[in-house]
């Protein structure tokens, strides 16, 4: 299949990928700036011997927010429009930030991260969505390497707040950027393949219909999978960097600021780089398998403990935002994967969910430390995460150049 529309003009989608890749950086810097300042928010809310525990329940409640808001979201953007969920998402995500700094308890602090994780999971999807629709086959992988790109320096800014800055002024930090991307409203237009959806009969976002055919549900779960590893990277070894690299023998301390700051330095190399290469090679999946493959060489080297220098322990930590740079060309190929009744439903809870599989593998990962030793625990999840993803990968079928002027669910008179 090919585009039969004409291809937009350059200034007619510079304002959508401004405004996703703006989104997408504040979301960032909001998600990870949890990790960044873990240790100390927990210091100051008193959490003690338990800030492991206690931070690994604040992670997953905010993951369990994101599932929340992933489905929602999705739902919302392929009944309301891809627009309607990418400022609805800014504004409460930069409302839950803004109160995280004046929280005084865990539990209020718990509260706040799962409004804030609802809100995060609405911006990616809906502005890559909304992106890819406006742009021919031949400039999407680009131009979702540039959004991605952009959000992933969120991630390098919450690490360099967190060194310079308290851990509640950097919750107000992320608020007040969020408001301000809101408030600028860039005069972005909706997408034409959704305003034409809109106009004909038929079902919009029923999230039961990826469920309801095995073909559409396989399509779905691979491409949840693919991304599998990217989360265990970023929930088990780089958000317990500094609990991992005391364990590995690591000389000197290893913060987590600075295991954020290296990995996001590197993954917006990665990004840009993913999302190029599957333009020049004409293939998402063999972009997506060059840099899985860095992810899991750059795993072993750091759960084999072979560097034994913080710097060196910083370096590997940067390897692997390398490799997990394939997350843009991850979630393109999800957008490309459905049809336009469904595709903002997916492109919103496949990175969502990817996000979500944190919950399970930290769950794994706390239950096996006490049989096979944290390290341990820490291996056997990322087996089992690489494994899946590289079935995944190897069986999902290639999105590169498809036309996306389709429904997944005929409208009735096409039906009948």
């Amino acid at each position: 299949m090919t585009e039969s529309r004409p291809a937009p003009g350059w200034r007619r989608v510079a304002a959508p990928v401004l405004l996703a890749g703006l989104g997408y950086f504040v979301d960032i810097f909001d998600l990870l700036l949890f990790s960044v300042v873990r240790v100390p928010s927990l210091a100051d809310l008193g959490a003690g011997a338990r800030a492991l525990e206690i931070g690994t329940m604040l992670l997953n409640v905010q993951l369990l927010g994101m599932m929340v808001g992933g489905v929602a979201w999705g739902m919302l953007g392929d009944r309301r429009g891809r627009l309607s969920v990418l400022f609805g998402s800014i504004f409460l995500y930069s409302a839950a930030s803004m109160a995280n700094a004046f929280v005084t308890s865990v539990p209020q602090y718990a509260v706040l991260r799962f409004v804030a994780g609802v809100g995060l999971a609405g911006e990616l999807g809906a502005g890559l969505t909304l992106v890819v629709e406006l742009l021919p086959p031949a400039t999407r992988g680009a131009a979702a390497a540039i959004v991605a790109t952009m959000g992933v320096s969120g991630a390098v800014v919450a690490a360099v707040a967190g060194e310079l800055m308290s851990w509640r002024n950097c919750m107000v930090l992320g608020g007040l950027m969020g408001f301000a991307l809101f408030a600028l409203r860039l005069n972005v237009r909706e997408s034409p393949l959704f305003d034409a959806l809109r106009r004909a009969a038929g079902e919009r976002g029923n999230i039961l219909r990826l469920f309801d055919d095995r073909h559409r549900f396989t399509r779905y779960l691979r491409s949840v999978l693919i991304g599998v590893p990217v989360w265990f990277t970023v929930g088990i070894l780089i958000t317990l960097a500094p609990e991992l690299a005391r364990l590995l023998g690591v000389e000197g301390a290893v913060s987590a600021g600075r295991a954020v700051f290296w990995f996001y330095l590197l993954t917006t190399v990665g990004d840009f780089a993913s999302g190029m290469l599957s333009q020049y090679w004409k293939s998402r999946r063999r972009a997506a398998a060059l840099f899985m493959a860095i992810t899991a060489a750059g795993s072993a080297l750091y759960l084999l403990g072979l560097v034994r220098t913080a710097a060196g322990f910083y370096a590997i930590c940067g390897l692997l935002g390398l490799g997990t740079g394939y997350w843009a060309v991850t979630v393109t190929m999800a957008v490309e994967q459905f049809g336009t009744d469904l595709r903002a439903t997916v492109g919103t809870s496949v990175p969502t969910f990817i996000r979500a599989t944190a919950v399970p593998m930290l769950l794994a990962f706390l239950a096996l430390r006490n049989v096979a030793g944290v390290l341990g625990a820490a291996a056997i999840v990322g087996v089992a995460a690489f494994g899946a993803a590289a079935w995944a990968l190897a069986t999902q079928p290639e999105t590169y150049g498809r036309s996306l002027e389709y429904t997944e669910v005929p409208p009735p008179e096409v039906a009948a």
